[in-house]
């Protein structure tokens, strides 16, 4: 639902106001389905016992959490659930193409949301087969997803991404290249 292809198809069925806010609410029931039909594979991978382990994983759990938080924020967070869109159409206000840019995280990694959740993915004192199984696939999806994502971003943005890319590593925080 989030391509471009999905989009002009759908917003002949919906209002272009409400795209962006029913592709969040159809996302989200579809992640509910997989919630409430989640039959859990409770063989443990690995459980760490050490006090500080289990510390340090719960906090990299809660810093991958929020800094998928913080980086919605980043970009404009009513925006990305559709809120602003409805919103703007409910008072009567033109809508406009957000501006490329690159604040705080987005410096540092060009997809700081997806790393936030492969962190909390990821991060737990407990690992089972059933959260490993889980965490292997959202991660392969969230690799697909980026490749279709920067795509999408290339055709937008042009040189402005083309140059960003080169810049900023996509998931890794390392330093900028030159």
């Amino acid at each position: 639902m989030a391509r471009l292809w999905f989009k002009k198809r759908w917003t002949q069925i919906v209002p272009e106001a409400v795209e962006r806010s029913t592709y969040v609410l159809l996302a989200s029931l579809t992640l509910l389905l997989l919630y409430w039909q989640w039959r859990p594979i409770k063989s443990v991978v690995w459980n760490v016992e050490n006090p500080t382990g289990q510390v340090l994983l719960q906090g990299l759990f809660w810093i991958g959490w929020g800094g998928v938080l913080f980086s919605t924020y980043l970009i404009d967070h009513f925006s990305l659930f559709g809120l602003k869109q409805v919103w703007n159409y409910m008072k009567g206000l033109s809508e406009h193409s957000l501006p490329f840019k690159t604040p705080s995280l987005y410096k540092m990694v060009r997809h700081p949301l997806y790393l936030g959740f492969i962190i909390a993915f990821w991060s737990t004192p407990r690992m089972t087969v059933g959260h490993l199984f889980f965490s292997v696939v959202t991660t392969a999806y969230i690799l697909v997803a980026i490749q279709f994502e920067e795509k999408d971003l290339t055709s937008s943005y042009g040189d402005l991404y083309r140059t960003y890319r080169r810049r900023v590593w996509m998931l890794i925080p390392l330093p900028p290249r030159k």
